[in-house]
């Protein structure tokens, strides 16, 4: 198939592989939720009696106290341990590459389908300038605009770093929940080739 790049006559051929893939629902929620699920911290904690510190010696008399206990960590006293307490858990789940690969192949597939990825030649700015960068971007207004380039330029970054509806990524660093997230995807050639030899 062929992408059409903006403002040049000569389209550009890509492989269907990539940009034509049929789209898959529960393929591309696996993926996005695995890789959300993968940032997570899962650091929660609590300390259960056995984390408690202090002495199990016998703490009143046997009769006349209520509770017949000898260890104030219990959960039934104010300042003992937690009941079930949480432990740190690891919420990371496992993705095949061909799984992640097809996903991407998949959301490049829709956005083109619908008419929100672009291509250009080139894409950047000659200062680090935000003004500048809005300028470039009047066309792609309403929602989140992600711009995808083969190395990301360092004037294009800091342009971009202070526009919180704009992130600027290299093909390395390019993700599946930014793709989904993204109202409007501009890739340049370069980056549009290379993402071919990554995933075709």
């Amino acid at each position: 198939m062929e992408l059409q790049i903006v403002g040049a006559k000569k389209p550009l051929s890509v492989s269907d592989t990539v940009f034509d893939r049929k789209y898959s629902e529960g393929l591309v929620h696996q993926v996005v939720v695995a890789y959300r699920n993968a940032g997570r911290a899962g650091t929660k904690a609590q300390k259960s009696r056995s984390d408690m510190s202090g002495t199990t010696k016998k703490f009143k008399a046997q009769k006349g106290g209520g509770a017949r206990h000898g260890d104030y960590r219990a959960p039934i006293f104010v300042g003992g341990g937690r009941a079930f307490a949480a432990r740190p858990r690891d919420f990371s789940q496992k993705v095949n590459k061909k799984m992640y690969r097809g996903a991407i192949q998949t959301i490049l597939s829709e956005l083109n389908r619908q008419g929100r990825l672009k291509v250009v030649e080139a894409f950047a700015v000659d200062k680090p300038s935000t003004k500048d960068l809005i300028a470039k971007l009047v066309d792609y207004t309403g929602g989140r605009l992600l711009i995808v380039t083969e190395n990301v330029d360092q004037n294009l970054f800091l342009s971009a770093r202070n526009l919180p509806y704009v992130a600027v990524v290299d093909v390395a660093a390019m993700d599946p929940v930014s793709l989904v997230d993204a109202q409007h995807v501009i890739m340049t050639v370069d980056s549009v080739k290379k993402i071919e030899e990554w995933l075709a």
